[in-house]
């Protein structure tokens, strides 16, 4: 169980950060910042079940919204809005850093895990490493429109976790895009998942969180 679960706020910074701050029973000291896809907000089954693994870890986990999503609740982003997007995440790893001492980690699913390795592409330094879920490397059917322009600039760590029949990517595709970063980084393939990693719709329990805490944790304690 985790020890508490929050509504949070910060408007006293522009972009405001909002979402919900996961608090652990027994902290590790580490600070998650964790954010939703172009369809998506901070409810999402996936985040949530990401968010309380990983509290139940020992992480303080910050779920939130991108700004895009707190103008307006349903439709993706505009073409415009990333770098605004870019600075809400940047303002919530700062807001974090008040919750927690230790190490800050950022990632997101889709687009907002996009946006976080654009962020630290442009901040080497921001974080001490990143969780992209199912990142977006081309549009569907579209693999000639790579996503992959600030891949040689990142430097900071990464661990992708990808579902092998994600049409946003294959896994061969991802393993090609990869090879691009020069910061340590690792693939976790996840065996029949779509671009939802299994979380679509409202039903089925599903163990990958899990997998993902566990492995998370054993790629950035080798990094230590």
């Amino acid at each position: 169980m985790t020890s508490g679960l929050q509504a949070f706020s910060d408007r006293a910074c522009e972009p405001p950060v909002r979402g919900f701050l996961h608090t652990p029973n027994q902290a590790n000291g580490n600070g998650l910042v964790l954010t939703h896809g172009a369809g998506a907000n901070s409810h999402a089954r996936l985040l949530i079940a990401m968010a309380e693994t990983f509290a139940r870890a020992g992480f303080s986990v910050l779920r939130c919204d991108l700004p895009f999503r707190q103008r307006r609740p349903f439709g993706p982003p505009n073409p415009g809005s990333a770098p605004e997007d870019r600075a809400g995440l940047k303002n919530a790893v700062a807001a974090l850093r008040g919750v927690v001492a230790g190490p800050m980690f950022l990632g997101g699913h889709s687009y907002g895990g996009r946006q976080s390795t654009m962020l630290c592409a442009e901040e080497p330094d921001l974080v001490s490493g990143l969780l992209l879920l199912s990142y977006p490397l081309h549009p569907p059917r579209k693999p000639e429109q790579l996503r992959t322009q600030h891949f040689p600039k990142l430097r900071t760590p990464a661990l992708f976790v990808h579902g092998t029949r994600d049409p946003f990517g294959s896994i061969e595709e991802m393993e090609s895009a990869l090879s691009l970063i020069s910061a340590q980084h690792m693939l976790l393939p996840v065996e029949g998942a779509g671009h939802d990693l299994g979380f679509k719709g409202k039903t089925g329990e599903n163990g990958l969180p899990a997998l993902v805490v566990e492995t998370f944790v054993d790629f950035y304690s080798r990094l230590a």
